[in-house]
């Protein structure tokens, strides 16, 4: 036995003994054909700011429920290709934050632009973000610079966090399966007087809840990736709190000592968490969800994710309906609503300045394919769910939405940029608060044109190309 051990050679990562003609088993971790890293940070502020989320507000923040955080899951395939997802609890995510850390991280990381993904959770019990850009809420001048400094912090914050994911980089296991949570509402009911915001219980949901599992080679839990589509938007008072996302990982975590959850946002943009405007309430949408991401945990319905990783970006140019003409601006630059008045104020500085009023802008798309296992989408802004619930059917050519069959979709809104609502064709014709009503809070001139879900449709099956999907295309849906 002694001369047979003492003529085994290793060889790479291969144990071989001579005159066997037999290869002993790699270790568990040799074998795992991915690579993945977390990592952590706190980004409370550190003193009182002004809040994110509802135009209503009159005074800046007084204290926390708990920390917000930002969180970074790196994952490499085989091919060493890779992906870093970072999730933050915030309102949205301003082009400047994105564009800083998407260029650092491809200096100092050789990450390329296509392989960085960031989700916002969209709690409205946030900071407002400002990256020196014009006032949006009538927020007092004296807090501006606050929120200014905080931002410049924030981005910093987030450069590291991406670093420190990729840094911790180990083998691991990919894992989907999905449940279900139902406290998410369609928000738009129709009306008389036109859509209003209100629940809407025969309004269009998605209620599924994606989740992938990364786990050691052994199987040990290591983190948790999780998302459903609905606003954060059960809470409305004046301590930060990163709503029922917050509530959720939090949970999550506790049951779990040692595993990273990271929530991403789906298209929630015209649903709401009904009841809300309670703590309580909160916390029982945040356990709801958290339980469901349980049941996902146990059953045995799971799709194993292979790679290789391939990953595309780019914009997508969005035309706006035709603007007001000088005179409708500057009546309405008279309006007893300040939020309209500031809105007619912004455009006639805009054709002032410019000559005329914008007519198109860029927004980013993203797709990410797990080999021939799961599509990510990553839409900007507040997606509507008609994206999510027409791009399942569509990549998936009408299968029902489970672990068999084509590849798992996964639809995120809220990500890389959130300017504002990204409408469907059909909420745009509608109307109402998404549909365009929204638009006064920005510096844009008014709705999209109807041409707005034909355009990113478009721009999605370019970047399926580039992946080299090739999904069927139903003649129907």
């Amino acid at each position: 036995m002694r001369n047979v051990l003492g003529a085994i050679l290793l060889i790479g990562s291969v144990f071989v003994v001579p005159h066997r003609g037999v290869a002993a088993e790699p270790p568990a971790a040799e074998k795992s054909e991915w690579r993945a890293g977390t990592a952590t940070v706190v980004i409370t502020p550190e003193k009182s700011m002004w809040m994110a989320g509802y135009a209503a507000r009159k005074k800046p923040s007084e204290g926390k429920v708990h920390d917000l955080f930002a969180k970074a899951l790196a994952l490499q395939d085989r091919d060493g290709n890779r992906l870093v997802i970072v999730t933050v609890d915030l309102i949205g995510i301003p082009k400047e934050l994105r564009a800083a850390v998407e260029k650092a991280a491809q200096e100092q990381h050789g990450l390329p632009p296509e392989a960085l993904l960031m989700n916002a959770s969209h709690t409205h019990c946030g900071p407002e973000i400002r990256m020196d850009v014009p006032d949006r809420y009538g927020t007092v001048p004296e807090g501006r610079e606050a929120n200014i400094e905080y931002s410049r912090k924030l981005t910093g914050t987030l450069i590291e966090l991406v670093g420190q994911a990729l840094k911790r980089l180990e083998p691991a296991e990919l894992v989907y399966s999905h449940a279900r949570c139902g406290f998410a509402m369609n928000r738009r009911l129709p009306t008389d007087r036109g859509f209003i915001n209100s629940p809407n219980p025969d309004g269009p949901v998605d209620h599924d809840v994606p989740v992938l599992r990364v786990q050691a080679p052994d199987g040990k839990l290591r983190a948790i990736l999780f998302g459903y589509a609905c606003h954060s938007t059960t809470l409305g008072f004046y301590q930060f709190c990163g709503d029922y996302p917050g509530f959720a990982h939090q949970y999550l975590e506790e049951a779990h000592p040692g595993v990273t959850a990271l929530f991403l946002q789906g298209c929630g943009g015209d649903q709401n968490p009904y009841p809300r405007r309670t703590l309580e309430l909160a916390q029982q949408h945040g356990r709801a969800l958290a339980n469901a991401v349980e049941a996902a945990l146990q059953t045995k319905r799971t799709r194993t994710i292979h790679g290789p990783l391939r990953a595309a970006l780019d914009d997508v140019t969005l035309q706006f309906a035709p603007p007001p003409s000088r005179e409708e601006l500057q009546r309405q630059a008279q309006s007893k609503n300040k939020y309209e008045r500031a809105h007619a104020e912004r455009l006639l500085k805009q054709l002032k300045g410019e000559g005329s009023i914008r007519t198109e802008y860029d927004f980013p798309l993203q797709v990410i394919r797990f080999g021939d296992d799961l599509t990510l989408v990553a839409l900007c802004g507040e997606a509507v769910v008609d994206y999510s619930l027409r791009l399942k059917w569509e990549l998936r050519g009408g299968y029902p939405s489970t672990v068999d069959g084509p590849p798992v979709v996964w639809v995120a809104g809220y990500s890389n940029y959130v300017f504002g609502y990204l409408p469907s064709r059909r909420v745009l014709e509608e109307g109402g608060y998404e549909g365009g009503g929204a638009m006064r809070y920005t510096a844009f001139p008014g709705p999209f044109a109807s041409s707005v879900e034909d355009r990113v449709m478009a721009k999605l099956y370019e970047l399926f190309d580039r992946v080299g999907l090739q999904p069927p295309r139903p003649c129907c849906r």
